[in-house]
């Protein structure tokens, strides 16, 4: 199925943050901002067993069961199954995502990308998102960032199980479409030179934004629009470092990013728009990207993000960044 034919608009809501990424955010705040992305329009929610060790999960179920079921599509992640048993959150191995939900749910969790564990994370999900069907999977993370050397093993393991499983269940019509969801281009350029099985789409994280889009242009969104199969843009904001923050890879920006951001935020003040409206409509330009997925523990940042999506950024600005090599000659830019 054709993902822009089956997301409700072109932004949706990342919920990565509400796994208490970075910090411990109250539940209060937490609810609030899902409920602020639905009152401003906002129908496309995704999440991940991953993000605060279900936390996330739990948190946008607890809002969205207040809604009818069909106003809104839902999509989650496979790849890590969470159990009841307690680990120390700070200890985990996350490849270079080190600590990134030490302040989540202590519950253990265990990557498994076989049938048996994906049709288990489903169920799982199903039940933290007090749901009964969800309209996207997403298999996670089946790159170097977290698997290092072994990520070839480890994406072989998805592919004779979670894509295969996902397949059946969108053939049977339990789920309407499956792709994959992560942080580097190489597992999805993979999986677009397989014959079989064939993902709908893809959620690319990080990799298609105003700081880092030049690999992603060489060659997957070639192919992929060749193909057909859209991407959603995760992380259009790189780790909060364009939306005013600090991080970007979800670690501490490095002084050569922060001056790079620097550069773009004082081209952006010249032409009176704000860095984020830059961020979302860059993300949005491509042909292949059918959504862009912000993520936010704030509801300020959510009217910020729809505000965002439909300034209007004069062609000039478009040029000036062209002219000062802050992006790729041949990134598409929005028309104006």
């Amino acid at each position: 199925m054709s993902i822009k034919s089956l997301l409700p608009g072109r932004l949706g809501f990342g919920t990565a943050p509400l796994g208490n990424m970075f910090r411990d955010i109250p539940e209060e705040e937490a609810a609030a901002t899902v409920s602020a992305a639905w009152e401003h329009g906002i129908r496309y929610f995704d999440s991940a067993p991953f993000y605060g060790a279900g936390l996330a999960e739990l948190r946008l179920g607890e809002v969205l069961s207040q809604h009818p079921r069909d106003a809104y599509v839902l999509s989650t992640k496979v790849g890590r199954v969470i159990h009841d048993e307690v680990e120390d959150p700070t200890s985990r191995d996350l490849g270079e995502k080190g600590g990134l939900f030490e302040f989540g749910r202590p519950n253990k969790m265990v990557d498994a990308y076989t049938a048996d564990a994906t049709l288990r994370s489903i169920e799982d999900s199903l039940k933290r998102l007090k749901t009964d069907r969800l309209d996207i999977v997403w298999v996670h993370d089946v790159a170097q960032d977290f698997h290092g050397d072994e990520w070839l093993s480890v994406y072989e393991s998805a592919r004779t199980g979670a894509f295969r499983v996902l397949t059946k269940l969108r053939e049977e019509g339990v789920i309407k479409a499956w792709g994959l969801g992560v942080n580097r281009v190489e597992p999805i350029e993979l999986t677009l030179d397989l014959d079989e099985p064939r993902p709908d789409a893809f959620l690319l994280a990080g990799r298609y934004t105003l700081l880092d889009h030049e690999h992603a242009l060489e060659r997957l969104l070639p192919t992929a629009d060749q193909q057909g199969v859209d991407m959603v843009v995760g992380g259009p904001y790189s780790s909060g470092v364009l939306a005013g923050g600090r991080h970007f890879e979800y670690q501490q920006a490095t002084p050569e990013i922060l001056a790079k951001v620097e550069r773009i935020k004082k081209l952006a003040q010249q032409h009176g728009i704000s860095i984020k409206s830059a961020a979302l409509q860059f993300a949005l330009a491509h042909p292949a990207s059918a959504a862009v997925i912000p993520g936010a523990t704030k509801p300020s940042r959510i009217v910020e993000d729809v505000a965002a999506l439909d300034e209007k950024i004069p062609a000039a600005f478009w040029t000036a960044l062209r002219e000062e090599k802050l992006i790729s000659p041949v990134a598409p830019l929005p028309t104006t």
